[in-house]
């Protein structure tokens, strides 16, 4: 009888583990099959699609912090993952680097944004700035000219390597922003994808992929403003800010302007075949305080002081103003080109 008892007792044991294993297998399965599908819809683009405005511009900056690319009405511009891209020319595939390695912006230079840049043909570009003799570059020389030399540098520390360019452009842009032969160095961007990790400013932003990081961008490889944003800013300041103070890849002018509206926004799309995800809002530093007509700093630190006591949420590094997206369906743009966002 005792042993009878016992094993049933062992019967009854062994079902209750395997029924609590099918069931704990059963919550594992259900899990991973729930979470498949929400990484899923997130990821999945609107079916259904609202207009809310048109592109009024669209911003290359061959080189990061200085000036766009000067562009006509007409031109037509690549959006591919490393941003977007008119004839040779992707956007902040240039970058300038300290003698210690580290990333030159126009955080420390704002300077910078007196370079301006001139396509004059399909691979060269033309880099001016004051009291400067102009420079060229051509695009398809540069692995050449680089002779296999590298530079390693980091982007809120992310690393990546660059090819240099030549001491031809070391010495320009060196008298140009430090008065003397030496001391800056530009690198180029030679890879074909993004290669570099997420940042540390976005790492806990759960949509964004190593695809979205661009070439040296300091996020992603595009942001959007809202110009009804703007226009709202610039009645809380003394003194309007310009637009291009903040950078965007596209400024958007809205059919019926809502200011912040793109704060709810999850995908857009422009024209008819190129499609963003909304990754997360664009946090501001001190660059949008400098004057690109100038290249000096506001005195009172404008718009700067005036975001941050409205446009501040907890756990940012900065005031938020536009949007930061990444590129879910490649295409052609151009200036005019209809905005919609999703149709809920």
């Amino acid at each position: 009888m005792t042993n009878q008892l016992l094993f049933l007792c062992t019967i009854t044991t062994t079902t209750a583990i395997i029924y609590s294993v099918n069931a704990a297998f059963f919550v594992i399965f259900a899990a991973a099959v729930y979470w498949i599908y929400s990484t899923w819809r997130l990821n999945s683009p609107p079916s259904k699609w609202r207009r809310i405005g048109v592109v009024e511009r669209m911003n290359i900056y061959p080189l990061k912090s200085a000036a766009p690319l000067e562009l006509n009405p007409e031109d037509e511009v690549t959006c591919d993952l490393l941003g977007l891209r008119f004839n040779a020319a992707h956007d902040r595939s240039l970058m300038l680097v300290g003698d210690q390695n580290q990333m030159i912006s126009g955080r420390q230079y704002p300077k910078l944004v007196l370079v301006h840049t001139k396509m004059l043909s399909p691979t060269r570009v033309l880099f001016t700035a004051p009291d400067m003799e102009d420079l060229e570059l051509d695009y398809s020389h540069l692995l050449e000219q680089s002779q296999g030399r590298g530079v390693y540098t980091s982007i809120f520390g992310a690393k990546i390597k660059g090819l240099l360019c030549g001491e031809r452009y070391d010495k320009w842009f060196s008298q140009f922003l430090l008065g003397q032969k030496s001391g800056m160095r530009l690198a180029y961007y030679p890879y074909r994808k993004p290669v570099r990790a997420i940042n540390m400013r976005m790492i806990h932003q759960p949509l964004v992929t190593c695809d979205d990081t661009g070439t040296f961008n300091n996020a992603t490889s595009y942001m959007l403003i809202n110009l009804a944003s703007v226009k709202d800013l610039n009645t809380r300041i003394p003194h309007p800010a310009h637009p291009l103070q903040f950078r965007g890849s596209f400024q958007l002018r809205m059919d019926e302007e809502v200011a912040y509206a793109e704060d709810n926004w999850k995908w857009v799309k422009v024209g008819e075949k190129t499609i963003f995800r909304v990754l997360a809002p664009c946090t501001r530093c001190i660059f949008p305080t400098t004057n690109i007509f100038t290249g000096e700093r506001d005195p009172d630190g404008e718009p700067l002081k005036t975001l941050n006591k409205y446009r501040l949420w907890p756990h940012q590094t900065g005031p938020s103003l536009g949007i930061q997206m990444g590129l879910r369906q490649i295409g052609v743009v151009k200036a005019g080109d209809v905005i919609y966002i999703e149709d809920e």
